[in-house]
């Protein structure tokens, strides 16, 4: 039996086939941001930027003449481009960029159009292109990540002595603050900060260098050319061609990834110390939002698990970069379609990853009675350590772990409370009086340097957000000049 058809109505031209397209769900999936970086409307506008940047550079070599140089930039407006030519001639040629070439040429004033591309071939535009996007995607994955590093300095600074139980294989360990755990998370998102700027110091290059990567068709002015290309477009110059060296591309896949990854981390805490067991955290809640069809009293961590989906979703990314890498001989477009959808797949949801994780983290209510309600009901347990360490100065401390562990295992057998049955062994008050217990068993006196290293770690920060804030408005005073 076959299936139904579809019900829709004839005027739907099913254009929405991709989850970060759905009008309806790709909110979750992809920003607005990321949406404008890979319209494939806009792509075309860029590789027209491309174009006039090549036809300009090599009229300052002379390879064209300036008149022509001029009016292949004046064409160059998606406003004056056949998009349906376009479309027609990719069908008909099977070639990815000819029809676009093609409706620039008829753009074109004066026989300009002649002389558009030359010497360059497909991969040039395209490769090009796609780091113009790579370069937007990092300067949009920087501003998030500077305000969240923001939230979570501060959340570090103001909860470095807050109280917390440190958990280990899910259960109870010793005792810590809730500053210490944001710190683990702050310093995490400062590496990647640091991996981000390597990462677009090495991938966002330019690409000129003709169909085999010799720059034949420039004849000796190909190096010159790429120069003053590359400069035009805000663009790095790399030494040689990388039409199959897809190393770049997989960095930036990986690196973007690995980020989506750690809010992954961060989120996830937050929605497992929001169960009700532990209600130590919550995400900020506003009337209306519903958590379930048939239950109404439920407020699922919905925003946090999506997090954990869109890190899931860029982590299967990075094995297709990885095989794009192993293209043969000198072009191979198996790599170059691979990348097409990887790339803006793991900027989508990376950047989808870092608004979500922005909002949660910003409106975060941290409950800090019950935080410390938990860790003083679970006592007898972080604090064992401490008990162990006390008692080991009067036995050795391989003779305290092991007294210390048949009277915690088997409190835990019998199900004692662990606290008394510490407190009363003949073994423990032989060399420990009760004054001496009361203080071990106070988890606050056995957070170590935790509210140290919290602070430490957001004064690093703090220094960190100083020196970006200082670089743009560096950037925004040169740029003023330029203008004036």
């Amino acid at each position: 039996m076959s299936a139904p058809s579809s019900r829709v109505g004839h005027d739907c031209s099913h254009e929405r086939g991709h989850i970060t397209d759905s009008r309806f769900y790709g909110h979750a999936y992809a920003t607005d941001v990321s949406r404008r970086i890979f319209c494939d409307i806009c792509r075309y506008q860029r590789w027209l930027d491309i174009e006039a940047a090549l036809a300009l550079s090599q009229a300052e070599l002379g390879l064209v003449s300036p008149e022509h140089a001029e009016r292949i930039a004046a064409a160059a407006h998606l406003e004056r481009l056949d998009l349906e030519l376009v479309r027609s001639e990719i069908r008909r040629t099977g070639h990815s960029l000819v029809g676009f070439l093609r409706a620039l040429q008829e753009a074109c004033e004066g026989g300009a159009g002649e002389f558009i591309h030359l010497g360059a071939t497909t991969q040039d535009i395209q490769d090009t292109g796609q780091a113009l996007e790579l370069a937007e995607v990092l300067d949009e994955v920087e501003r998030e990540l500077v305000a969240i590093i923001g939230i979570l300095a501060a959340l570090t600074r103001a909860h470095a002595g807050t109280l917390m139980v440190g958990r280990s294989h899910a259960r109870p360990a010793l005792p810590m603050t809730f500053g210490l755990k944001v710190a683990s998370w702050l310093d995490e998102l400062l590496r990647h900060a640091d991996r981000l700027d390597e990462c677009r110091g090495r991938v966002v290059m330019a690409q000129l260098f003709g169909g085999v990567g010799t720059m034949a068709g420039f004849g000796e002015q190909g190096p010159e050319l790429l120069e003053r290309f590359a400069s035009r477009l805000g663009l790095g110059v790399p030494a040689v061609c990388w039409h199959t060296a897809r190393d770049r591309v997989h960095e930036y896949v990986s690196t973007v990834a690995a980020l989506s990854a750690t809010l992954a981390r961060i989120l996830d805490e937050v929605r497992t110390l929001s169960r009700p067991e532990f209600a130590e955290l919550e995400e900020a809640w506003r009337p209306g939002k519903v958590g379930s069809s048939t239950m109404p009293h439920k407020r699922n961590p919905e925003e946090c698990q999506q997090v954990v989906v869109l890190a899931r979703l860029a982590a299967a990314q990075v094995p297709l970069s990885l095989q794009a890498m192993t293209g043969e001989h000198e072009r191979d477009s198996r790599s170059l379609r691979l990348e097409w959808p990887v790339v803006a797949d793991v900027s989508h949801y990376t950047l989808a990853a870092l608004a979500i994780s922005h909002r949660i983290l910003d409106g975060l209510i941290v409950h800090e009675d019950v935080m410390a309600a938990n860790a003083e009901e679970a006592a007898g347990a972080v604090c064992s350590e401490s008990l162990m360490l006390a008692l080991g100065e009067h036995v050795g401390k391989q003779s305290a772990h092991g007294c210390v562990y048949e009277l915690c295992q088997d409190a835990t057998s019998r199900g004692l409370a662990l606290s008394d049955h510490l407190r009363t062994a003949p073994s423990v008050r032989r060399h420990l009086g009760e004054d001496e217990l009361a203080l071990i068993f106070e988890p606050t006196r056995y957070v170590g340097s935790a509210p140290q290293l919290a602070a430490r770690t957001a004064e690093r920060a703090e220094r960190w957000l100083a020196s970006r804030a200082a670089e743009s408005e560096a950037e925004a005073d040169a740029e003023a000049e330029a203008v004036a």
